[in-house]
């Protein structure tokens, strides 16, 4: 750990306040979700669709719930630095059956996503429960058909299926590097990031080779100095994005994770797009990228070619891993480091399925994958055949 110079790892969240809907215990549902992100409301949608109502809802027939650790609405777009504006913001895919409102480019993102996933909740009455935090989650008994039981720090749940949707804001990468607990400065991961302002006057240094990376070393290059090291050269895409790029980069993924290898994000297979703004930066000398440095010093960094670089400030914007560790009883994880899967379900556990995990991990996959989930699920606990499709007219809902 660690324990010198100003470090925030891991991001510390404030206490959050009690919830009175979450304090029941020994609850039983037919499906529990999971985290009520983009991938949780899509899970909780499709759902409804099929007829499964919301446990406090009193109805006899198929129930589930959907469990959220944050406050309110909004996952992990709560978190989101005001300065990432809707401008800027990369990939929203509406939440289905509900468009987005209109627009406005100057809004911070964690804003009107926030607010946009809180009308969504309350005018489709998912009934998230919050907050809420899953500890653990293990096996009644060694049938493969029976119940999970699904504890949580407001009592337990007894669950025939399970769509986890819990994302991975929660917990951010950090490498380790030689003489990091030695450095005076401070260190913070992208999950800590507020503000450019706040290191005005300090040299900052931005590790990682993604869009939060290229995106904040353009905002704090407005105002003080910076430079920039990845452990690869990163790929720049000259071309529009294509869908067919997109689905060629998920397939890729969704290979890995067929295999329990981790995932990559998607990201790192399609390449960074040039656009208008990092075009820019780009022209003021800001992206000129540096090798990975080969220690870190009390003053600054020792440079891959023996040199030395001063430095105030670390940011690590090295990425998230998936927040999986309520899961660890289970034993998922496959030889490969990663968690076999098909499509959604786990390989050889049809009643766990991991949405907005892997593959799904964009906006619109987390969409697709939490109809895919509950789908399966449904077939897999005998339920009747969904309804008919409605059209896209029918299916959609305005929030004003």
């Amino acid at each position: 750990m660690l324990n010198s110079g100003t470090v925030e790892s891991p991001p510390r969240r404030p206490a959050r306040p009690q919830c009175h809907t979450a304090g029941v215990t020994s609850q039983r549902v037919d499906v529990l979700v999971i985290g009520a992100g983009q991938a949780g409301l899509s899970a909780a949608y499709h759902l409804r669709r099929r007829g499964f109502e919301a446990a406090s809802s009193g109805f006899d027939g198929r129930r589930y719930a959907v469990l959220d650790s944050e406050a309110g609405p909004g996952g992990a777009w709560r978190h989101r630095w005001r300065s990432l504006r809707m401008s800027t913001v990369n990939g929203i895919s509406d939440l289905p059956g509900v468009a987005q409102p209109e627009v406005d480019p100057c809004e911070a993102s964690s804003e009107f996503l926030t607010r946009y996933f809180g009308d969504y909740e309350r005018d489709l009455g998912l009934h998230i429960i919050r907050p809420v935090r899953v500890t653990a989650v293990q096996r009644h008994d060694t049938d493969p058909r029976g119940r999970l039981l699904v504890e949580t720090d407001h009592g337990s749940w007894s669950t025939r299926g399970l769509i986890n949707a819990t994302g991975t804001w929660t917990k951010p990468f950090w490498p380790i590097y030689p003489g990091q607990a030695a450095f005076r400065g401070r260190q913070l991961h992208v999950a800590d990031y507020s503000s450019a302002e706040e290191f005005r006057g300090q040299h900052v240094i931005v590790v990682g080779g993604g869009i939060s990376a290229v995106q904040l070393l353009d905002e704090i290059s407005q105002v003080t100095s910076t430079s920039w090291f990845t452990r690869r050269e990163p790929v720049w895409r000259e071309d529009e994005f294509t869908p067919q790029a997109g689905h060629d980069a998920v397939a890729l993924v969704e290979e890995r994770v067929r295999q329990g290898l981790p995932p990559q994000s998607v990201v790192s297979v399609t390449g960074l797009i040039w656009t208008p703004v990092l075009r820019a930066a780009a022209q003021r000398g800001v992206l000129h990228r540096r090798p990975m440095f080969a220690g870190i010093e009390p003053d600054g960094v020792r440079l891959a070619d023996g040199g030395f670089l001063a430095a105030d400030v670390i940011l690590w914007a090295t990425g998230f891993r998936a927040a999986l560790d309520h899961l660890a009883p289970l034993h998922l994880r496959s030889p490969g480091g990663g968690i076999e899967m098909d499509g959604t379900q786990v390989a050889g556990e049809p009643r766990v399925h991991l949405v907005g995990y892997g593959p799904s991990s964009s906006t619109i996959g987390a969409n697709r994958a939490g109809r895919a989930a509950v789908a399966t699920l449904a077939r897999w606990l005998g339920s009747m055949e969904p309804p008919p499709a409605p059209t896209d007219d029918q299916s959609r809902v305005s929030l004003r």
